[in-house]
């Protein structure tokens, strides 16, 4: 492919040229990458669970810089392009820099976005070699089964930062529905997110997902995902034989979201080989489909030993392909407020652990939140309207856990319930699952 021939295809792609389609802005994400362009120059990688919105967020980030320096100034290759020769290495990624250096002939040090790179051999050799002679800020980005963060930083040996893009957020969810909101609608017009929040509850925030209007198709487009992660990331990737096993392992997952789950119960339940399961249980993980999350233990072999909390990375796994919505509220809405945690974790504080509580009484608590040495906030999550609905052993939980943990921040997400509760010298503040998403 000559470099001339080259170019064209880029053109469509970059605001120098004619530029490519963006989609509804992700705001928070746009904001926070960009804010990693300044200062001390490091590599930014980007992965993520299949179809939650990586690319057009890239595009945004393009666009975002093309417009606020100089469109010159910036190169967004998606390597996916189909005009781009079948086998790509990191010649072919030497000849597309060379390509914009002459035609572009842009003085300053450049913002170079690579997006699936995964699809190029040796290209870290490349983003290492251009990172080291400081000659442009970089973004790879890449299909989070093939690249996740783990080896993003193994193979850049401690020059990059990451971030994990997660499928929409319930503020992102109303914004690609066209609801545009104030501070004040969230207190006079509780009617409008409450309904707003059944429908994201069900569908999830995969963009695709939420823009299609028809049912039907969206449990197609959610049942290709699957197929997807299951046979193109996972069978490909890791050479799986056992396809019935791996697809076993799978259906267990997405079918028990919020639940305490282990390799041996997977195992026995499914009848399933122990170390296959291990292995199959694994590579959902690194799909980034499902997120398990520890116990607190203060021991981290009692932490090892425990079972984990499995929560889905998209809701729309569970409710879009066959299993009961309204029986399981209580599940569905603890999986969203734990993927929430994780989502303000990746943008705002990387020190945060979340963990669940349970003692020898099997007293439970859905989150704790622990920053540095510090228990900072206790969470319990119920399907409650009204202070009766909520469950006098979820109440003594938390406070019992406070005392424990020695944490005052103390509260109880619900449907639709908004108060404090007082127990002893304690105080339980509760408050509706859509204020707390949007705070």
């Amino acid at each position: 492919m000559k470099k001339g021939q080259i170019m064209e295809v880029l053109s469509g792609w970059n605001f120098w040229g004619e530029g490519a389609e963006i989609g509804t802005k992700r705001g928070t994400y746009i904001q926070k990458i960009t804010s990693y362009l300044n200062g001390v120059n490091k590599i930014i990688s980007v992965f993520g669970i299949r179809r939650s919105g990586k690319s057009y967020i890239l595009r945004q980030v393009a666009k975002e810089v093309s417009e606020a320096k100089s469109a010159e100034g910036v190169l967004y290759v998606n390597f996916e392009e189909m005009k781009f020769p079948a086998k790509l290495d990191k010649d072919f990624l030497i000849k597309i820099y060379e390509a914009y250096r002459e035609f572009i002939n842009f003085r300053g040090k450049p913002l170079i976005i690579l997006d699936e790179i995964q699809e190029v051999s040796f290209w870290e050799k490349f983003v290492r070699s251009l990172h080291e002679k400081n000659e442009a800020r970089i973004i790879v980005s890449g299909s989070s089964a093939r690249l996740m963060a783990e080896e993003f930083e193994s193979i850049l040996a401690g020059r990059c930062i990451s971030f994990e893009i997660f499928p929409l957020s319930f503020e992102e969810f109303l914004l690609f529905n066209g609801i545009e909101f104030s501070k004040g609608d969230i207190i006079l017009k509780p009617a409008l997110f409450k309904e707003w929040m059944t429908s994201y509850l069900k569908f999830g925030g995969f963009p695709e997902i939420v823009l299609e209007k028809s049912e039907e198709k969206r449990r197609r487009i959610v049942e290709n995902y699957w197929e997807t992660i299951v046979i193109k990331d996972i069978e490909k990737r890791f050479r799986v034989r056992a396809d019935e096993y791996l697809r076993a392992v799978g259906r267990f997952l997405i079918s028990n979201p919020s639940s305490l789950i282990s390799i041996r119960g997977i195992s026995r339940e499914i009848e399933t080989p122990l170390k296959t399961t291990e292995r199959f249980t694994k590579y959902f993980q690194i799909a980034r489909m499902t997120n398990f999350i520890d116990r607190f233990s203060f021991s981290v072999k009692e932490q090892e030993r425990s079972p984990k909390k499995n929560y889905l990375t998209d809701i729309s796994f569970f409710t879009l392909m066959g299993f009961r919505f309204i029986e399981n509220l209580g599940k569905i809405m603890e999986n969203v407020v734990a993927i929430e945690l994780l989502r303000r974790r990746s943008l705002w504080s990387r020190e945060l652990e979340v963990y669940y509580w349970r003692d020898y009484q099997q007293r439970e608590v859905d989150f704790v939140l622990k920053e540095g040495m510090n228990v900072k906030k206790l969470i319990q999550v119920t399907y409650a309207s009204g202070k009766d609905e909520i469950e006098k052993r979820e109440i003594k939980s938390l406070v019992k856990a406070g005392e424990e943990l020695r944490c005052k921040d103390l509260l109880i997400i619900t449907w639709d319930y908004e108060d404090e509760i007082r127990v002893d010298d304690k105080i339980v503040k509760c408050l509706p699952l859509w204020k707390w998403l949007l705070e």
